[in-house]
């Protein structure tokens, strides 16, 4: 039985157990080998944060700030339909209206997604 033991504790291995070593001769693990630079947290905050802000936009935005926050960042419409970011001057000529004014209805609408995160 003692031997039977042995024989498989021989072909377990812990992740921090050394498996070669780098250039400098330091011992490298299997964690060294199999870690990743996701940041689990910040990609979850990140997630969170970004659906606050599509619910913000839905309820604090008129539908002409609305429309011109999601042409101008690129952010789905309510139909699912996602286009390239516009600049201002492309959004202008599409609804017939000035850059200048596109700019004020743009930082208005900034203004209150901001007040609101706060």
């Amino acid at each position: 039985m003692h031997f039977r033991k042995i024989k498989h504790q021989l072909t377990e291995i812990s992740i921090s157990d050394p498996i070669d070593s780098d250039a400098e001769g330091n011992a490298l693990t299997l964690a060294d080998i199999c870690s990743s630079d996701i940041n689990v947290e910040e990609d979850v905050l990140l997630k969170i944060n970004s659906e606050k802000l599509y619910c913000f936009i839905e309820e604090e935005l008129d539908d002409r700030e609305r429309e011109i926050i999601a042409k101008r960042y690129g952010i789905p419409d309510k139909n699912g339909n996602v286009c390239k970011p516009l600049a201002q001057r492309e959004i202008a000529k599409e609804l017939g209206i000035s850059r200048s004014y596109i700019s004020r209805i743009e930082k208005k609408a900034l203004d209150k997604l901001r007040a609101r995160f706060k």
